[in-house]
């Protein structure tokens, strides 16, 4: 068996496509431009690609795009500052703080995202959004497990009543995507470090979902034959070479179909992003 990959470009291709089309009503219905707000503490060279793949993607589907730029010496006091500010701009709708912050100000990166207006949390941290998604009332939803649900149904793959295994429990993947599968009937096991007989687990999944953030730590021995692996690691291993959390040239052997590192789930979050930028107005406006 060899796996059918699937390519995030062209399932994220589609995700925009439909964001610009209702990017398009929302201004022909509604006299409204959906705008977004990237808030970028210091020069991470990391962070700055990844504000500036944001910005372009905006440009392309006719979203507003601001980029905030606060210098490294900004404070906790500066930054909270920008959000009341950012909350109160009635063009802005959606609201992002690109991760992560500075060290001086770290510790503080709950308090800040805590403050953005729950309604144009875009990232889908805030405790309210959170609160939503367990409930089964999800409103904003973090972009990378949501674009994880998005590229299982574009690509026609069946979750009601699978068997689904997550390793890792963050906040920004390992959790949403458990409430995420629950809400489409799956069945599912979240493990971590503490798991106890792991390959045993991960082997009866139908959809094994990695992110756990270290590298090729998933196996073939570790897949059931024909399962769905969803690759949601990066890890770089050299100045040019990323991977995932699975090994992919032997799960390819194994599996239905595998998402790749890079080139597969990565590209989704920004697509979906631009999806809970069109959600938030839509909240906003009460339609």
């Amino acid at each position: 068996m060899t796996a059918r990959i699937l390519y995030g470009k062209d399932f994220a291709a589609q995700i925009k496509e439909s964001a610009r089309i209702e990017v398009d009503k929302l201004k022909n219905n509604f006299n409204v431009t959906p705008g977004l707000a990237v808030v970028i503490v210091g020069e991470n060279p990391a962070s700055q690609v990844y504000v500036r793949n944001k910005h372009k993607t905006c440009e392309e589907l006719g979203i507003k795009s601001e980029v905030v730029a606060l210098p490294e010496t900004a404070t906790k006091d500066d930054l909270l500052a920008k959000i009341d500010e950012l909350n109160a701009d009635k063009s802005i709708h959606g609201i992002l703080v690109q991760l992560p912050l500075p060290d001086a100000i770290k510790s503080h990166s709950d308090a800040i995202l805590n403050r953005i207006d729950p309604l144009k949390d875009v990232d889908g941290f805030h405790p309210m959004n959170v609160g939503k998604l367990v409930i089964g009332n999800p409103a904003l939803v973090p972009c990378t497990p949501a674009g994880c649900i998005e590229m299982l149904d574009l690509a026609g793959i069946e979750i009601d009543g699978k068997r689904a295994v997550i390793i890792g429990r963050s906040n920004i993947v390992g959790k949403p995507m458990l409430h995420l599968l629950m809400a489409r009937h799956a069945t599912v096991t979240v493990c971590h470090s503490h798991t106890k007989n792991l390959p045993e687990v991960t082997r009866e999944a139908d959809i094994l979902v990695a992110a756990m953030g270290k590298p090729k730590f998933v196996t073939a021995d570790m897949i059931k034959t024909g399962a769905v692996v969803v690759d949601v690691g990066i890890n770089r291993i050299a100045p040019k070479k990323l991977v995932g959390d699975v090994d992919f040239d032997a799960a390819v052997e194994v599996a239905s179909a595998i998402t790749p590192v890079p080139g597969g789930v990565g590209l989704l979050t920004v697509a979906m992003l631009m999806k809970n930028v069109v959600t938030a107005v839509k909240l906003q406006l009460g339609v």
